[in-house]
């Protein structure tokens, strides 16, 4: 009998919980188990996170572990994500961690809950429809060799320089918000959250390209370096973080512009592959990065459902 109980509060022990079981699937399906959101929330957790594990008897070990995020805004959504051992994927673990989940959102008086899945399947599929979580979101890995072919010259007007930490702050948020506006994840961004980004190990600001219009942002592209994990990624890996456009400079060619100059940036430092994430329903920008070359590598799912 599979037993799930709720972890105590010991960010320290949670997270080599997470890492062990995160080690395990991700020797198994070659990509990240867990996002940064969970490593963000452990290490300042929310006042409605809490970790679950589930304990076999066949096992001594933890054989599957889920992070409630309660995220921060009213009303309350708390956000899942989890782990399961390979060798319990298709008994019950899975569906227990995910009805504690489920169970701890209602006690909290959660309005939502969402369950993302990287690499989804059919099996994830069923698993959440059959807790009433319908897919909301689905976003794509896309991928690219690098260099990228043919030039893409800013708009006239336009210069390219560096983001100033400190200075630009302000400048960037409004860019970002207007950007995003529509975005549950990206948009709404406040200081805080952007100094939590900016003091991350991976931050390099020569990375932060602004595209400078007479002294207005009129863009960024962000890009970020993953470090080789082998032996499914021996090499390093290039991402374009985040890039957006001010919906006033749209339809200047500024985001393929953009998107280049960030690809060729990495290349410069000796990146041999670019990847991005983009939602699916946006289409202008999948059309966009497969002119460019890019081929989806891995699908991610948001699976939600409002609680009554």
């Amino acid at each position: 009998m599979v037993e799930v109980r709720a972890l105590p509060t010991d960010p320290t022990a949670e997270v080599a919980v997470a890492r062990a079981l995160a080690d395990r699937s991700e020797r198994r399906d070659e990509h990240p188990a867990l996002g940064d959101a969970v490593w963000r929330d452990l290490a300042d957790p929310a006042p409605a996170s809490v970790g679950f594990v589930a304990v076999a008897p066949t096992d001594p070990e933890p054989v599957g572990y889920l992070r409630a995020i309660g995220r921060t805004g009213d009303p309350l959504v708390v956000d899942f994500a989890m782990t399961v051992h390979p060798d319990h994927r298709d008994d019950a673990v899975p569906g227990r961690l995910l009805d504690a989940g489920i169970a701890h959102a209602r006690t909290v008086g959660a309005a939502r809950v969402a369950l993302w899945v990287f690499g989804a399947d059919v099996d994830t599929d069923a698993l959440a429809a059959g807790r009433g979580l319908q897919v909301e979101r689905e976003l794509w890995q896309m991928r690219v060799p690098l260099p990228v072919a043919g030039p893409a010259p800013m708009p006239p007007g336009v210069t390219l320089r560096t983001f100033v930490p400190g200075a630009d702050d302000a400048d960037w948020l409004a860019c970002n918000n207007r950007a995003f506006a529509a975005d549950p994840d990206q948009g709404g961004w406040t200081a805080a959250t952007l100094a939590g980004r900016l003091d991350e190990a991976w931050f390099d600001p020569a990375g932060l390209l602004v595209a400078d219009d007479d002294g207005r942002m009129a863009g960024f592209c962000w890009t970020k370096v993953h470090a080789p994990v082998p032996p499914h990624e021996p090499h390093a890996l290039g991402e374009i973080y985040v890039i957006g456009v001010d919906p006033a400079d749209r339809g200047r060619g500024l985001g393929r512009a953009l998107t280049v100059t960030g690809l060729d940036h990495l290349h410069h430092h000796g990146i041999a592959v670019g990847m991005l994430f983009v939602d699916a329903s946006n289409t202008a920008a999948v059309g966009l990065y497969r002119a460019l070359g890019f081929v989806t590598s891995r699908v991610d799912r948001c699976y939600g459902t409002g609680l009554a």
